[in-house]
């Protein structure tokens, strides 16, 4: 059964055609960037770029964390720890980002470790064609620890009432270090499920 398209979907298959006519070939890296809801935008762009004839291969900082007794270090509910602390950005580049870019039968893991156990996951490594996407979602993917690996960054906008402490303070500290909003190739207003909008910022 085909469904009729919806203001969500196109605005999906837009993105992805602005995406791809700019990075159709060799290993091309999106991040969506954003504490709320970058999961689920993630997952809805993936569709988009397979539904356009595209191999896409998914991936969240979540399962890049550091061990609780790491991300705890400097108090379980401060930003800082959410901040500094909480994403294994080494494990990401070593294991994902870096064999996935040299392409050819080079295996890469999606995957590191399980944050509600606590430990590594075991390793499980996939190849790919080498024209292929990797859509990783997740906050601060803008930070220097990370800057110039990926090809294009959507910015989700998170509004304020919708952030924890933990998250606001967090959000606070990277606008600060960072500015990640004029940095993005896209900014996206999410906070209307069925009609996300794009937004412009001066990057003056």
């Amino acid at each position: 059964m085909v469904y009729p398209p919806t203001p969500r979907s196109e605005f999906f298959d837009a993105l992805a055609a602005e995406i791809l006519h700019n990075y159709r070939r060799g290993r091309v890296l999106i991040g969506i960037d954003g504490l709320v809801g970058a999961r689920a935008f993630a997952d809805d762009l993936a569709v988009a770029l397979r539904e356009a004839g595209h191999a896409v291969f998914r991936a969240s900082f979540d399962d890049f964390q550091r061990p609780r007794a790491a991300r705890t270090q400097r108090g379980a509910a401060s930003p800082e720890a959410l901040y500094f602390d909480w994403y294994d950005y080494s494990a990401f580049l070593r294991v994902l980002v870096q064999p996935f870019r040299m392409g050819g039968s080079t295996g890469f893991s999606t995957a590191n470790f399980d944050a509600d156990r606590d430990i590594p996951r075991e390793s499980r490594w996939v190849t790919g064609p080498q024209d292929a996407m990797l859509l990783v979602d997740g906050p601060f993917l803008q930070r220097p620890e990370l800057r110039g690996n990926a090809n294009f960054i959507a910015y989700l906008e998170t509004p304020a009432d919708t952030l924890d402490a933990q998250q606001a303070g967090a959000k606070q500290l990277y606008e600060a270090a960072v500015g990640p909003r004029p940095l993005a190739d896209a900014i996206i207003d999410d906070t209307v499920a069925a009609a996300p909008r794009r937004l412009f910022a001066d990057r003056c």
